[in-house]
């Protein structure tokens, strides 16, 4: 896996956060610069371009490699939603890894509590058409990360959207009208109140045939606990282990009676 390959701290003023993206024609807003063919760019960011990043007092720039390129995702500690946590890294391993197996191109995906973005980058630069969810304080954020690292290299360009688990599913996703060939989460489960909303979005999101991946670092019981609950709804299978670092990589497809 190439994983991060820098921690370059950048603290930036509040006035100058997130940075411009000289280097591909974008503005802090998402809104396009010089960049050719603009009538062929500004539809499909303007479908992406929703929401101002939170001003967090400082951010750090941090570098990874996968799928062949250089990634740059703009973090910051004040948030859990703004920094990529270690299961993010295994599950990019496994897309990068396993890309012709999983069918990736033009495969439909949605991404559950997508933080700062690694994980539907990497989807996006596979080929995958992909959703991107997380709650409101740290969607301005995801939608930059995004925006940076997928125009120009990505077939298609993700959407972010919002998604409070447990809340709004058939309103926000109806079932006629959404359909997922995966659903990605990593580091979803740690020591909070909302497991058992969690799983019931999981549940929701998953129809016949949608293959959901989900990557753990595995700290409390509690966490053991959200995987006997998983088990009973879906048919788990572990796809890879990384003792050192206590992370599970599970397959799951949902029970159906």
């Amino acid at each position: 896996m190439d994983a991060c390959l820098s921690s370059g701290q950048q603290p930036q003023p509040l006035d100058e956060a997130p940075r411009p993206l000289d280097e591909e024609g974008l503005h802090a807003d998402g809104s396009s610069g010089p960049l050719g063919d603009s009538n062929k760019i500004e539809p499909s960011l303007q479908s992406l371009q929703k929401f101002i990043p939170t001003n967090y007092a400082s951010y750090t720039q941090e570098y990874y490699r996968f799928a062949g390129r250089k990634i740059v995702i703009q973090e910051s500690i004040e948030s859990y939603g703004a920094v990529v946590w270690p299961g993010a890294m295994a599950l990019c391993q496994y897309l990068e890894e396993h890309a012709e197996e999983l069918s990736l191109q033009g495969a439909k995906v949605l991404e559950i509590g997508a933080g700062p973005g690694l994980v539907s980058i990497v989807a996006s630069i596979l080929g995958a058409q992909v959703t991107a969810t997380d709650l409101p304080d740290v969607l301005g954020n995801l939608q930059y990360n995004l925006l940076r690292n997928t125009l120009n290299h990505a077939a298609h360009l993700p959407e972010v959207r919002e998604l409070a688990w447990g809340e709004g599913l058939e309103q926000n996703f109806p079932k006629s009208t959404f359909y997922y060939d995966y659903v990605l989460a990593s580091d979803v489960v740690y020591h909070h109140y909302f497991l058992d909303k969690l799983l019931a979005t999981m549940v929701y999101l998953c129809q016949p045939g949608t293959v959901l991946l989900w990557a753990n670092k595995f700290r409390f019981s509690t966490d053991y606990d959200f995987l006997d609950k998983f088990k009973q709804v879906f048919d788990a299978t572990l796809l890879a282990e990384f003792q050192e670092s206590s992370i599970k990589l599970f397959k799951g497809m949902l029970k159906w009676d």
